[in-house]
């Protein structure tokens, strides 16, 4: 049985002083207990690692960043592309861009089929969703944890993922990223919804 290391096991670490946790054996840790460890630089003896699980259904990822994400997003290029082709369509600095800008370079990327899916970062990735959402057939979800991307994948079909870098955590954004991109759409009556969305969409259009 795995050991579940959360949030409070560091803060009482913490408390008591120490700056080091040993572990037995296979564990997992929380997001919001590996943000505390990586912000306290608390040290984890143990003889395993965690991986992420091997599910994949994308292939190709367009990710771009107002410049808010932009360390976000240079941390999940390197986390992502040894399991993913991934394609950085910017910003590449802390130079205050527009991110109506980016998110329409992502969208574009999903739209036109050169990626599979697409991830948008900003302060709290609500307007680069809302962006995204303006291109026809993109479905666009802001993700603040882990099951509002499991469901957005599951019951929505979300082709881009847009998160917050400044209301998240690194390793919360990590796992959320890892849910979403490992979960399918399960289809059925949730394709029926979708096909009244597209419904809607395509009515807005003609006119």
């Amino acid at each position: 049985m795995k050991q579940l290391i959360i949030e409070k096991e560091i803060l009482d670490l913490i408390k008591s002083g120490k700056n080091s946790l040993y572990v037995h054996g296979s564990y997992i840790i929380t997001p919001a207990a590996r943000d505390l460890i990586l912000q306290k630089k608390i040290e984890i003896i143990s003889s395993q690692n965690h991986t992420p699980s091997e599910k994949k259904f994308f292939e190709k990822i367009a990710i771009g960043s107002d410049h808010t994400g932009v360390k976000i997003k240079k941390l999940l290029v390197e986390y992502l592309r040894n399991k993913y082709s991934i394609e950085d369509v910017g910003t590449f600095s802390e130079e205050a861009v527009d991110y109506p800008d980016i998110a329409l370079k992502v969208a574009n990327k999903v739209k036109s089929g050169e990626a599979d899916c697409g991830i948008l970062i900003d302060a709290t990735g609500i307007p680069s969703a809302i962006t995204a959402n303006k291109i026809p057939g993109i479905r666009a979800a802001t993700c603040y944890n882990e099951f509002s991307a499991r469901s957005s994948r599951e019951h929505n079909n979300a082709n881009i993922i847009a998160v917050g870098a400044r209301s998240l955590g690194e390793e919360t954004i990590k796992s959320i990223i890892n849910v979403w991109l490992e979960t399918e759409f399960s289809g059925e009556r949730h394709q029926r919804r979708l096909d009244k969305i597209a419904a809607i969409e395509n009515s807005i259009l003609k006119k």
